[in-house]
């Protein structure tokens, strides 16, 4: 595990197929994707929004349901069909005026390595590939699609002595 100082990290970029989700696809009528998103990522993403920080999605594959869940979490960017992650995690950089030190990311496959290995943070679900496991900073409790992120969130926020106080919004 490297050292890194969670106080730095002001942005945590996700990959969702696997992370956000438990990997499963689902196709309706037509050619819509249906996904499964859990309730306490996302609350864990609006707590890292309350709390005054960025997230954005990263992702090889895309579409309504992504972009639903997106605005439902108001991120203001997201990246979608990306081939390349190393190249986006560029762009998004830029994008949030921000450097690889100051995000945590959060992937579970090998194509996600090129943007873990770039990162201040990196992180998997506990139930990624043996791979990105033996890669990564940080593994999880939750597996994805069943409160990773939330764990991620969590992680950072108790680090950097900050959980408490959103706690204290609730009582």
């Amino acid at each position: 595990m490297s050292t890194v100082e969670l106080s730095d990290i002001k942005l945590i970029v996700l990959d969702v197929d696997g992370v956000l989700t438990d990997g499963t696809v689902l196709f309706g009528v037509g050619s819509d994707e249906v996904k499964a998103f859990n309730t306490k990522d996302g609350a864990g993403l609006a707590l890292w929004r309350d709390a005054g920080y960025h997230s954005t999605f990263l992702t090889g594959r895309g579409g309504a349901a992504v972009e639903r869940r997106a605005r439902e979490l108001r991120l203001p960017r997201i990246w979608q069909h990306v081939k390349d992650k190393a190249a986006a995690l560029a762009e998004i950089l830029d994008h949030f005026e921000l450097s690889a030190d100051q995000v945590a990311a959060m992937g579970d496959d090998i194509v996600d390595l090129p943007l873990l290995s770039r990162v201040a943070l990196s992180a998997c679900p506990a139930d990624a590939v043996r791979d990105v496991r033996e890669r990564v900073d940080l593994v999880v409790p939750s597996a994805g699609g069943h409160g990773a992120v939330r764990d991620l969130v969590e992680h950072i926020l108790r680090g950097r002595g900050e959980w408490n106080a959103l706690l204290e919004m609730f009582q």
